[in-house]
């Protein structure tokens, strides 16, 4: 035997979110509180009466029961810490600005020995692709190399080319 609809205690609000309902969507979510308490229908009937799967019917009830019993605002601070994430945003930005003071004044970023002083900083070891990530979210790139080496010497590379003139009369 199927386990009886719960959330009787929002019935009069689903009811209510009936009447109101100005999309399909809203719609769906009140009915599939509403037919089981309602009609008694199982979740499977709710279902194919809303013309969404079982699982979806679920969810949609679960959903709204979660948002009438107030845990809307706990969901919300889950969500603004980032999945996964290591720090907020303004702790990431504070970190940096204290291991980089260096490099605002034009030096130069080794990100390997950055690593191990953020990795003090925040307290738990960090993948190198996550520092990147830091750095590129808190405005920092990676600068493109110079398109000379800096020891080359420009008149020897010139004697050296295939498409020098010399060359050339030879043939």
């Amino acid at each position: 035997m199927a386990r009886s609809a719960s959330g009787a205690e929002q019935l009069e609000l689903a009811k209510e979110a009936l009447r109101t309902a100005k999309t399909a969507d809203e719609l769906r979510v009140a009915q599939a509180v509403v037919l089981p308490l309602e009609l008694g229908l199982s979740l499977e009937q709710t279902s194919k009466a809303i013309g969404r799967s079982v699982g979806v019917t679920c969810n949609l009830r679960m959903r709204y029961c979660r948002v009438l019993c107030g845990q809307r605002e706990a969901a919300r601070t889950k969500r603004s810490l980032r999945n996964r994430a290591n720090a907020s945003l303004e702790r990431e930005a504070q970190i940096l600005d204290e291991v980089l003071t260096g490099a605002m004044q034009g030096g130069v970023v080794i990100v390997p020995p950055l690593k191990k002083v953020v990795e003090e900083k925040l307290g738990k070891t960090i993948a190198l692709s996550t520092l990147y990530r830091m750095l590129a979210r808190n405005g920092w790139r990676k600068l493109a190399p110079d398109t000379v080496h800096h020891k080359g010497d420009a008149a020897i590379q010139d004697d050296w080319k295939k498409n020098y003139k010399g060359h050339w009369r030879r043939f």
